[in-house]
């Protein structure tokens, strides 16, 4: 999309100059507006057309049943959907009986603006009918970061050369047509007509329908009410139906009049609550956002926004491209969780359909990650939501023959909806990953309440999975045999490091955090030998290493498994899961996503600096990234091992995975982790940030042409700035109490007086001479350095 003529690169919002409908699909995904709790696609004021029309609210799913051609233990049985809900962005306008539709007529200007500044897509169109009759339509629209169940348009029309009469139709509309069935199965499954009417009404300038699905037995409402100025002819009307309500505004306007409206939309869900109680919810909401009014709604969308950027923003010069998709990352992912409260964070956000709405550990190890150095609110809600479905784990596990609690693959409530094992169920990480998220909170924030009533329970029960699942062997290590880690190419396998790595990790966390709330540790039946045992199993841990040839297999006898062959491999068969047999792929030396790169991101302290080097190499001649996950982790280990160029690289590919569409499926809606997978790439690769005791470490490593990097957070309750350059690295405290940190390893105070200021370190690493490793034929990243100096 970046590289599309009609967008240009600017550093505070994404501008489409012109429309182009071969790519109206991503642009809805790109365009996106979402609180976490509500979702609308950037489509067309007018519906029509669209690529994918979408409006969700998290959570919101039916259930279908999931077919086997043989029924196996374990399988499970039901599949969890996200629904289109109704849909409450239409505004459609007739123009003396001609319906404004940007195929018809002349179309001679269209732009759009995602500002993230303000968090409001704005959109300027001049259009003339087919009679010649021209107007202009500017509408602005947002869902609402501070009032979770609000949404707004405001829609104004011009007349510009003769009197025209206009038909506003402003809708909400309810089971609106699913798109084609797709053969990609990444894409959403498609459900026809999934939601019952329970009510509907109008009066005025309201309307209001509420309904409810067949199997998930779901409720939901949804809203509208309208302010319309015009001139004094203006006319408005209501009515509704079981999926349709409609406010009609009809107006003559001679030219230079306008007319405009500004358009409330509420929503309301639940799965336990009344029809009456759900339409109530969703009528208070109502009457706040119209007291708030549209400038209301604006000033405190852009207050937020004032205050996240302030401590959240993060500076790249050098790469313009890059500058501006570090903030539409860092955007989209704040739009991912700020409202979600208690929900679950998926793969697309409420972006679209893809992978159907599910999450999946993902959210834990990516998105959490950056949410807690900017928004660590939203990271205990989605930790709580982990916690409101560890019944279920734990009747999964017990299912199993197991202890403790096993966490779904993919799921929208916490049930198993992965029909799939080897790439699914198996890939027991997810419990550490969640665990993992829980430490590193706990890290960032000191949350000592969270701790008590959520966060050891989390702990306690995945490290039980763990001493349940492995097992010590003849020779006394704790092997953890059968998994999938998060290389999804290779399944089944023994002692997955990456897993191994995070289980231990787990354990640990588990007795340090049981040692210290031991009040709570008994209530949850936390006693010294099972505190034994997981120290004992986290000591014994096994972690593979082949003396051969010098390095970490990714799982046991990975090493020895028949190479890819990669020269045979042509472009058009990537990604390799939709054109070969798993089986072929799981017996080979072939890996989808960063593996082992990944657990010596998160697990340094491990690996010493000559193994990472050696695992880097090793493992960059055989990852192919078919999965939007591996750019950034990558970047950071090519960052720290000395490679800079090539995380400059791969940086670039986390960054513009959906602005570049390089997966071929931002249609189905953005890859939120790889968007906060950016964050990552500039924070933890280029600022070299690892967490260190109680504080935290850089180390900056600035590619060139990168001539400075300067980063926004917050850590327990402090807000630093840290900003580096090829030269020197300065470190200020803008809020809060002393800190202690770390400069590449040495400990320094940072106080409020004055800024410390350090020589960015020569790492020797980076001063010898290094043969860059090369990538799997015909999966190379594309080179930034040389992309930059093409485009100046």
């Amino acid at each position: 999309m970046i590289q599309h003529p009609a967008f240009r690169v600017e550093p505070w919002c994404l501008r489409e100059t012109e429309l182009d409908l071969d790519v109206l699909a991503q642009s809805e995904s790109v365009f996106a507006l979402s609180n976490g709790h509500i979702g609308w696609r950037g489509n067309l004021d007018e519906g029509d057309p669209n690529g994918l029309s979408g409006s969700y609210l998290n959570g919101v799913h039916e259930l279908r049943p999931l077919p086997y051609a043989e029924v196996g233990y374990g399988y499970p049985e039901r599949d969890q959907v996200i629904l289109n809900v109704t849909d409450g962005k239409l505004i459609r306008l007739l123009v003396d009986d001609q319906p404004f539709d940007v195929r018809y007529g002349e179309l001679h200007s269209h732009e759009r603006v995602l500002d993230f500044r303000a968090g409001v897509l704005e959109r300027r169109v001049e259009w003339s009918s087919p009679s010649d009759r021209r107007i202009r339509v500017t509408s602005n629209r947002l869902v609402s970061l501070v009032q979770r169940s609000v949404a707004a348009v405001r829609y104004e029309v011009e007349a510009i050369n003769f009197p025209v009469r206009l038909v506003i139709q402003s809708e909400l509309v309810t089971n609106e047509p699913p798109p084609p069935v797709s053969g990609d199965p990444r894409a959403a499954a498609v459900l026809d007509a999934p939601w019952q009417s329970l009510a509907h009404g109008s009066d005025g300038t309201w309307a209001e329908l509420v309904h409810r699905t067949e199997h998930s037995a779901l409720i939901m409402a949804a809203a509208m009410d309208h302010v319309v100025e015009g001139p004094p002819s203006t006319h408005v009307e209501a009515e509704s139906s079981p999926d349709l309500a409609r406010v009609t505004v009809t107006v003559t306007l001679e030219p230079g009049e306008r007319l405009w409206l500004i358009k409330y939309v509420t929503y309301g869900w639940s799965a336990e609550r009344s029809r009456e109680a759900v339409r109530d919810q969703v009528d208070a909401a109502m009457v706040v956002a119209r007291q708030s009014g549209w400038d209301g709604l604006v000033a405190e969308q852009q207050a937020f926004l004032d205050d996240f950027w302030e401590r959240a923003d993060v500076e790249i010069d050098g790469d313009d491209e890059i500058q501006q998709a570090a903030r539409f990352a860092l955007f989209h992912v704040l739009q991912t969780g700020v409202r979600s409260e208690r929900r679950a964070i998926s793969a697309k956000g409420l972006t679209g359909t893809g992978y159907d709405g599910h999450a999946f550990w993902d959210s834990e190890t990516f998105v959490l990650s950056v949410l807690n150095y900017t928004e660590p609110e939203a990271v205990a809600h989605a930790l709580i939501w982990r916690h409101s479905t560890l019944s279920m784990a734990q009747d999964r596990a017990a299912q199993f023959g197991f202890r403790g609690a096993a966490f779904p693959w993919r799921t929208i409530t916490g049930a198993e909806c992965s029909s799939y094992w080897p790439a699914g169920t198996a890939a027991f990480h997810v419990g550490a990953d969640i665990a993992d998220a829980v430490i590193r909170y706990v890290h960032a924030t000191s949350d000592e309440e969270f701790q008590v009533n959520y966060g050891l329970e989390l702990l306690a029960e995945t490290a039980r999975l763990w001493c349940s699942l492995g097992h010590f062997n003849v020779d006394g290590g704790f092997c953890v045999d059968g998994v999938t880690g998060p290389d999804e190419y290779s399944a089944i396998a023994d002692n997955n490091i990456y897993t191994n790595l995070m289980a231990q990790r787990n354990l640990r966390g588990a007795v340090e955090m049981s040692e210290r709330l031991s009040e709570r540790a008994s209530e949850l039946a936390i006693d010294d030998e099972e505190l034994e045992t997981w120290r004992n199993a986290a000591e014994a841990m096994v972690i593979p290493f082949d003396s051969v040839l010098g390095v970490h297999p990714q799982s046991e006898r990975f090493t020895d498994h028949q190479l890819w062959d990669f020269e045979e491999t042509t472009p058009e068969q990537y990604p390799l899961m939709l054109h070969f047999a798993y089986f072929d792929l799981y017996r080979k030396q072939v890996i989808k996503q960063a593996d082992l790169v990944l657990a010596m991101y998160l697990r340094g302290d491990v690996f010493t600096p000559e193994q990472k080097r050696a695992n880097f190499d090793y493992y960059e001649r055989l990852t192919v990234r078919d999965s939007s996950l591996s750019a950034s982790c990558q970047a950071v280990l090519a960052a720290e091992v000395g490679y800079l160029e090539l995380a400059h690289d791969y940086l670039a590919e986390a960054a513009l995975m959906d602005l570049d569409d390089l997966e071929h499926n931002t249609r189905d809606g953005l890859h939120i982790a790889s968007l906060a997978g950016t964050w990552i790439a500039l924070v933890a690769g280029l600022g070299g940030m690892r967490e260190c005791k109680d504080s935290l470490n850089f180390a900056p490593r600035l590619p060139p042409g990168i001539t400075r990097l300067s980063i926004n957070l917050i850590f327990q309750g402090r807000r630093l700035r840290v900003e580096a350059t090829p030269q020197t690295t300065s470190y200020m405290l803008k809020e809060g109490d002393v800190l202690e940190m770390f400069h590449f390893g040495k400990p320094f105070a940072l106080s409020d007086k004055q800024p410390a200021i350090f020589d960015t370190a020569k790492d020797p690493a980076l001063g010898a001479t290094l043969t860059t490793p090369s990538q799997p034929y015909g999966r190379a990243p594309r080179r930034r350095n040389a992309a930059i100096v093409q485009e100046t």
